[in-house]
């Protein structure tokens, strides 16, 4: 049977968790009454977490189980279950119950409405350091000046969206994925759910602060080209400091002052951390071009369980 919905959850190291989550899951999606099928896509892990999706598969005709031969990240997890799923509205959720599968309903509520993505917003961010919070704070404002207000602020990949929109994403075939911006910026009717964000059922995460880092780097270079015109701004403000400081240094040479090297010297470090700096930014985008003429595929699947052609 045609499934209504489908369920991407992706996965990485969770063998803590995971049965919990499909508990829930099973729970709320019976509980809606419509043909449903969940994609748990195992992002390569080194635990038991593909043995366990193995025997859900085997337990459950509504699973499907996708592994991967290797580590490709989150964001291409969660593209690789856009890829396999079937079903009209497709539904966005990570593993560690830090976003309640409860909260599907409400989605599915505004997605018959008429809304064609549904993201989840949060009001509250239990379990989460100070520190996660106040960078996370920190970079949404940022990310809301370099995009112009286009990503919503407190969202995550938590979310459902339509079959059109989720086609919309799948033909976009860029590496440095940040999905929740590529959402915003398709387009379509979208509204927003607030929930309150749980704290991790079990385990501990593998979001470390270089994958964090790696994220909020894809969501800027990806979406702005404001780094750019920043180092030309920065380029014009130091000639236009250079040139009164060579003023300055003329004056004061002609009515024999000190020559003062020492102060030359540290707009010299100053002047070479920049360009330093503005290279970095270049290279970040020239880093990508490169990517992305490679060619080479998101991921790579090693095993996909459940489905009908095995």
């Amino acid at each position: 049977m045609q499934p209504v919905f489908s369920v991407i959850v992706p996965c990485y190291n969770e063998e803590e968790v995971i049965r919990e989550t499909h508990k829930r899951l099973t729970k709320t999606m019976r509980e809606m009454g419509e043909p449903y099928e969940i994609l748990y896509v195992d992002d390569g892990s080194r635990d038991d977490t593909a043995q366990i999706l193995r025997e859900l598969s085997d337990e459950d005709a509504n699973v499907r189980a996708i592994l991967f031969a290797r580590n490709a990240g989150h964001q291409s997890a969660v593209t690789a279950g856009l890829d396999y799923a079937t079903g009209d509205a497709i539904v966005i959720i990570d593993a560690d119950l830090q976003d309640p599968p409860e909260v599907i309903p409400l989605m599915a509520e505004k997605w018959r409405n008429g809304a064609q993505v549904v993201f989840g917003q949060r009001k509250k961010r239990d379990g989460e350091t100070a520190f996660k919070k106040i960078t996370a704070s920190a970079y949404y404002k940022i990310l809301a000046w370099m995009t112009g207000g286009m990503v919503p602020r407190d969202t995550g990949d938590f979310r459902l969206v339509d079959r059109k929109a989720a086609d919309v994403i799948r033909g976009m075939p860029e590496h440095n994925r940040f999905l929740r911006g590529m959402f915003a910026w398709a387009g379509f009717k979208q509204e927003a759910v607030l929930y309150d964000r749980d704290k991790r059922f079990a385990g501990k995460t593998e979001y470390t602060l270089k994958k964090m880092l790696k994220l909020a780097a894809d969501g800027i270079f990806s979406f702005s080209m404001k780094p750019l015109k920043f180092i030309t701004l920065l380029g014009l403000g130091f000639l236009g400091i250079s040139g009164i400081l060579f003023l300055i240094l003329l004056i004061a040479l002609l009515f024999g002052g000190g020559s003062g090297l020492w102060w030359i010297a540290m707009l010299m470090l100053l002047c070479t951390g920049c360009v330093l700096s503005a290279l970095g930014i270049v290279g970040e985008y020239i880093a990508r071009i490169y990517d992305e003429s490679r060619g080479r595929p998101l991921y790579i699947v090693t095993e996909a369980l459940g489905f009908e052609e095995n």
